[in-house]
């Protein structure tokens, strides 16, 4: 098996990345089955990647619980009596067992963080990411991986499934750099300001700049350099 690495969904100006997708429904259940494309996938746990598509899917309980960020088009979310209209830079949560209604304008494509265990919770409903969310003080990394000053983070969970320990939320962070250690949990990153470099299994750069989504697995190697302040939306698990 290969060593988990840093993996680009996709970049902010629509150019092709040359991350390996596999085409195909997360399971049986999936209302988006060939427009699905993943890149990542622990069976039984989580996927990240792509779903490119247009026209009209409903569900009467979505299987998973998701969050999105749109890069192209435009998708319109019904549930439970809520519409959410989501633009490019615009991102959303689907609650495991939402009865679900989605209009994708055509071409449009967004990326996506699912938690594909089978549980009992149900946190049905939408929740809208606000990327100017008011965030409070969180953890710095811990001073033995840093290599610069301490930095100031801050960050604001607005979703939470505590049967698959699923935090979504908005995260920003003073510059900082601190070296490679294997990641402590899975993460789909979207920046919604700045830029970072990341390291990839191999040891080469990565960076992802404003508008780009990334997704970095549980244990693959990554360190962090930023030079300006960064801001994100986030899926940890």
């Amino acid at each position: 098996m290969s060593e988990p690495t840093a993996v680009l969904l996709v970049r902010a100006d629509g150019n092709p990345v040359s991350t390996t997708f596999t085409a195909g429904p997360l399971g049986p259940k999936d209302p988006f089955g060939a427009e699905r494309k993943t890149a990542y996938a622990s069976p039984g746990e989580i996927a990240a990647g792509v779903v490119e598509a247009s026209g009209r899917f409903s569900v009467d309980e979505y299987p998973y619980a998701e969050m999105i960020v749109v890069h192209a088009g435009h998708v319109t979310l019904q549930s439970q009596g809520r519409t959410l209209e989501l633009g490019p830079g615009a991102s959303a949560v689907i609650g495991r067992g939402s009865p679900l209604q989605l209009e994708a304008q055509a071409n449009s494509r967004w990326a996506f963080c699912a938690d594909i265990q089978t549980i009992e919770q149900r946190n049905r409903g939408l929740t809208l990411l606000d990327p100017l969310d008011l965030l409070a003080p969180s953890n710095a990394p811990d001073a033995e991986i840093l290599l610069s000053p301490t930095p100031q983070c801050r960050s604001h969970t607005a979703f939470t499934e505590e049967a698959s320990k699923l935090l979504i939320g908005v995260w920003d962070s003073t510059p900082y750099t601190r070296r490679a250690r294997p990641h402590k949990m899975h993460e789909l990153m979207h920046l919604v300001e700045g830029s970072v470099t990341l390291q990839t299994a191999d040891g080469s750069d990565l960076t992802v700049a404003t508008g780009d989504t990334v997704f970095v697995p549980k244990n693959a190697p990554c360190a962090w350099k930023s030079t300006v302040y960064v801001r994100k939306f986030y899926v940890c698990k």
